[in-house]
């Protein structure tokens, strides 16, 4: 059975560039492109009902482990993963 207070579980299809959770009904999403082993992250949208809770920054930390794993580069374009790499020095390497 899962646990009630766990985090809702982070969905990835790369076939739409998206990385998406849904929470109390609302779909939070952060938008990618990829070319060249460059994954450039063009926005992060978490809606106002449930902002605050640390969504944009488990969106920006999924999609950044998934492109250390595929030895991607990143290109954060959105201003949120932009400095949410620069609070994470261990992501800063993943820069294109």
């Amino acid at each position: 059975m899962a646990d009630a207070g766990a985090a809702p579980a982070i969905h990835h299809d790369s076939r739409r560039g998206l990385f998406e959770v849904e929470v109390e009904g609302h779909r939070a999403q952060l938008a990618y492109g990829l070319q060249d082993g460059i994954m450039t992250i063009l926005s992060t949208l978490v809606p106002a009902a449930v902002g605050g809770r640390g969504i944009a920054g488990r969106l920006v930390d999924a999609a950044l482990q998934h492109a250390r794993a595929q030895g991607l580069r990143v290109d954060p374009r959105c201003s949120y993963a932009a400095a949410y790499i620069d609070r994470h020095p261990e992501h800063a390497g993943l820069r294109a």
